[in-house]
């Protein structure tokens, strides 16, 4: 071989390598960014809801003029209850916790506890949700655009209906939600998804990457999109083959409002997000 093919055949390995380098770095630029939209819950309990596996919803009902005065009513009294929490510091300052902050969500939970406890034990009250809805920018900024409504597991349609109208809202529930065996419902609410910890189900193989080892971090047993509100694993059998523990419905019924959206009811008591 000649010294100039030599030289030629050395550049195009040289090309190679370094496009197969590239190409590995963005897949793992791009790895994070694939499971944070798997993620979608929330991204686990995300801003566009529907029936599927992880979900059920009342049914619609035809609304009546009573229907119609009562959600208006409601918005009314929500709209002034929470206006003070605009300011998320607030919020936590008077016992609304935010549910898993560092897992990419479309919307995030604050989550009062002892007034969730009222919602399942007391009469409803409308001024006193258990729940604030914030949207958060790119800065980590908070931004409040409703709250949620929360119910026991048990209450019927009717039940529901004298609190949210059943015409103009239609509340959920969380259902066949797969878990490492290591992690409960209650783990949740205290924010423990694993991550800092051993290896879990759940986990990328981190293999050295320090970009999987800081997913790891974020997303805990969440991080490979498995388990969860939005996870691939929506039935027993394949959650026990997976090292997890399957959960029929995850907690009560809930229903989200938004009351800063203006006063059309479909958007205010709808299954998206508004962009405001």
């Amino acid at each position: 071989m000649t010294k100039r093919n030599r030289l030629r055949k050395d550049a195009i390995g040289m090309k190679s390598t370094a496009s197969f380098a590239i190409a590995a770095a963005l897949a793992l630029m791009m790895a994070p960014r694939a499971i944070a939209h798997d993620m979608g819950a929330m991204g686990q309990m995300g801003a566009h809801m529907s029936m599927g596996p992880h979900m059920v919803m009342t049914e619609q009902r035809s609304p009546t003029d009573a229907d119609l005065q009562r959600a208006r009513e409601l918005m009314r009294i929500l709209r002034e209850s929470i206006e003070p929490y605009r300011d998320n510091r607030r919020a936590v300052a008077d016992g609304y916790v935010p549910f898993l902050p560092t897992i990419p969500q479309e919307v995030y939970h604050f989550t009062n506890y002892r007034l969730a406890v009222r919602e399942y034990t007391e009469p409803f009250d409308a001024a006193q949700p258990g729940s604030l809805l914030y949207t958060r920018n790119a800065a980590g900024e908070y931004r409040l655009v409703g709250a949620m409504y929360s119910a026991a597991p048990q209450l019927t349609p009717a039940d529901l209906d004298e609190r949210v109208p059943l015409s103009v809202a239609r509340w959920h529930a969380h259902t066949n939600i797969c878990l490492p065996k290591d992690i409960t419902l209650r783990d949740l609410i205290r924010g423990n998804i694993g991550a800092g910890g051993p290896p879990m189900p759940g986990m990328v193989d981190a293999g050295g990457s320090p970009i999987a080892v800081s997913l790891n971090q974020r997303l805990g047993v969440f991080a490979d999109g498995r388990f969860g509100f939005t996870g691939k694993i929506a039935d027993q059998p394949d959650c026990e083959a997976a090292g997890g523990h399957f959960i029929k419905q995850a907690w009560g019924w809930m229903v989200h409002v938004y009351p800063f959206a203006g006063d059309d009811l479909k958007i205010a008591f709808g299954t998206d997000v508004p962009k405001q």
